[in-house]
């Protein structure tokens, strides 16, 4: 039995998502005509009271075509220092929008309104780019699964607001934050210009992100995704799984985050863990005792068929998901315990 929990990417279909796509109707989605495609597309934006949305073959193409529609070549976006669009999107901000990125030190992924505000302030003048996006993620990778208090983003959207820069919302695990916060999709919608939504993290779909915005926003993004490469065909097969997801997969985000919260309680109790970061999601950020070191405990667990991902400055990173069964998480239990 390998106990896979480098990522939530790595769950496989179900049998009724994988039923679900065999008999999807398709056609041309470049031509707008796969209706499945179409009838996801629906389903989102209307979920999230936004205008629009589209389907996207990555999160990260679906955050650089959100860049590239808020910004012009030699502008700068505002993001955490932690934040997906800046240390794990190939440096894309850069390459696809020719845009720099201005880092906030927030905590665990998340900044505030002051924080952005100070920022924001200073001079305005041809030796400077111009500002002209706020990009946030929640919840965070980096920073451990955390998730954003609502009432701070409002307060950052102000700020966005009064300083005419777009506001775009890196949503990944999104839904990992609704289900933990108990908040509402259309929330989101009214808050931020822009939001990507990840299908193949959590929620378990083999592939795919939407994005949502206007229909100004997306009938640009229409544009950006074709020049990315990302127009698909018969995708309909794909957005079969993304409908089936969200109908039956997000209330059992609930029991990822029970069993991040368990082994977290875990790790907390034995000697050899020095740190553990606080856990609301579905993702544990831990220390080993630096006798053991970060690189040799994963060894360790991998010879014990526990695949475990490093996170960089001695971290190591546990996440939990759709098919992290029952029997593999007392199993686990057990091997951390015993270790």
């Amino acid at each position: 039995m390998i106990i896979d929990l480098i990522s939530d990417t790595v769950t496989k279909p179900t049998e009724g998502m994988l039923e679900s796509m065999m008999q999807a109707k398709v056609g041309d989605d470049v031509f707008n005509a796969d209706p499945t495609v179409n009838a996801l597309q629906e389903k989102m934006a209307k979920l999230f009271g936004m205008e629009a949305a589209l389907f996207f073959p990555s999160g990260t193409m679906a955050n650089q075509a959100a860049i590239n529609i808020h910004t012009r070549p030699g502008d700068k976006l505002f993001c955490d220092k932690y934040a997906h669009v800046y240390n794990y999107e190939g440096g894309g901000a850069a390459f696809n929008s020719g845009v720099t990125c201005k880092l906030i030190d927030g905590k665990r992924g998340m900044f505030t309104a002051d924080q952005l505000e100070y920022s924001v302030a200073g001079r305005s003048d041809i030796h400077v780019p111009n500002a002209s996006l706020v990009c946030i993620e929640n919840t965070t990778n980096k920073g451990g699964g955390a998730c954003w208090q609502f009432s701070e983003l409002e307060k950052i959207q102000k700020v966005a607001t009064s300083n005419n820069l777009a506001f775009h919302l890196d949503g990944a695990r999104l839904f990992n934050a609704l289900v933990a916060k108990n908040e509402n999709p259309v929330q989101y919608g009214k808050l931020f210009d822009t939001i990507s939504i990840c299908l193949s993290k959590g929620l378990g779909a083999p592939i795919g992100s939407v994005l949502l915005g206007s229909k100004e926003h997306i009938s640009k993004a229409l544009r950006v995704r074709k020049l990315f490469g990302g127009a698909m065909r018969q995708v309909g097969f794909l957005a079969a799984a993304g409908i089936y997801a969200l109908d039956y997969h997000v209330d059992r985000l609930a029991e990822d985050h029970k069993k991040a919260k368990e082994i977290a309680a875990v790790l907390s109790a034995v000697s050899y863990v020095t740190k553990v970061a606080p856990v609301e999601t579905n993702i544990v950020i831990f220390y080993v005792d630096s006798n053991i070191g970060d690189t040799n405990f994963i060894l360790k667990m991998r010879e014990k068929n526990i695949l475990l991902t490093p996170m960089g400055e001695g971290r190591i990173r546990i996440v939990t998901h759709l098919n992290y069964t029952e029997q593999m998480h007392q199993k686990l239990l057990e091997t951390l315990k015993n270790f």
